[in-house]
């Protein structure tokens, strides 16, 4: 049995998430917060 772990992946929390001692925590807020500059930038 498999669990999905549903993950919020707005920019606040995004931003929060980078305060966690988790490297690949960090890693995946970083990803997000840089894929959402790129689109804005695209605009």
């Amino acid at each position: 049995m498999e669990v999905i772990m549903a993950e919020r992946l707005d920019l606040s929390s995004a931003y929060r998430k980078l305060k966690s001692p988790n490297i690949k925590t960090r890693k995946r807020a970083l990803a997000v917060i840089q894929a959402h500059k790129r689109q804005k930038k695209g605009k």
